[in-house]
């Protein structure tokens, strides 16, 4: 009895910790969410349809897009990490593109704001190189800088779990493959790919939560309509003090990173049986 009175004191602050900071204001935004000048209703949820379908509809597609770009360029990162034939190559790649994930996203919003700006250094360098002329320069400071910005921060992350992930796997499969005259794209996309695949799941959805929580890069470069979720949350609590809608708008973005997790789960499951 000691012993299991001790393991609960060692565990109690942790469970005090999730419950205090997560799991009650989770229950309390849900609530929130469904409550209009004091009674229970769908209100804010009527409301944010009504203001918000093109928001919501746009984070779906943005991050969608972004998570399947993520997806491809971690597979070649890893690929050519694990198959390349030239060392230098190899090593400047390894080395080079973990460094975007020490760069916060308000960094990262800032940087790709002076980079895809219409006067910005991506336009000026082509249009110094010849390549673009001024009348033919445009920003990107919509929803390709986003999903830029999105690509970039979070490609290293996943393509770390990838590298790590295909460089386990056993050599004599890819040795044997080559021999039978597989090509290195070939050997990528029906060996290696196939063995990482739950990897590559895990480091995909990590990505889409952190990419629906994302507040600064919507803000920076996107200063339009339609915009994402987060800042939708952020103005209706800044500028209107209304905590119903913002609250209906968190569960849905809720429901939405619960739905590629419980995708996930459920593949997993199946895997295990």
């Amino acid at each position: 009895m000691s012993r299991r009175l001790l393991g609960l004191a060692l565990v109690f602050p942790a469970l005090a910790v999730i419950a205090l900071l997560f799991i009650l204001p989770l229950i309390m935004s849900a609530v929130g969410a469904f409550q209009v000048e004091g009674a229970f209703g769908w209100g804010n949820f009527t409301k944010t349809f009504d203001l918000y379908t093109k928001d919501i509809v746009f984070t779906v597609v943005i991050i969608a897009l972004s998570t399947v770009l993520i997806g491809i360029a971690s597979i070649t990162i890893g690929g050519y990490l694990t198959l390349g034939e030239h060392p230098v190559a190899v090593a400047v790649l390894r080395w080079l593109y973990r460094w975007p994930m020490f760069i916060p996203f308000i960094v990262v919003g800032q940087i790709l704001r002076t980079f895809l700006a219409k006067n910005g250094m991506m336009n000026n360098t082509l249009i110094n190189l010849g390549l673009l002329t001024p009348l033919d320069a445009q920003s990107f400071l919509d929803w390709r800088g986003i999903v830029i910005a999105f690509v970039w921060k979070q490609t290293p992350f996943v393509a770390l779990l990838v590298a790590g992930a295909m460089a386990s796997v056993n050599r004599d499969t890819i040795e044997a493959a080559r021999n039978l005259g597989a090509s290195r794209l070939r050997v990528l996309i029906e060996i290696l790919v196939p063995q990482v695949a739950m990897t590559l799941t895990v480091g995909l959805i990590l990505s889409f939560v952190t990419m629906m929580s994302v507040l600064s890069v919507p803000l920076m470069i996107n200063a339009q309509t339609p915009t994402m979720l987060t800042a939708d949350i952020a103005f209706r609590v800044n500028s209107y003090g209304d905590y119903g809608v913002a609250n209906a708008l968190g569960l849905i973005s809720l429901v939405l990173a619960s739905s590629v997790a419980w995708i996930y789960l459920r593949a997993s499951l199946k895997e295990r049986a």
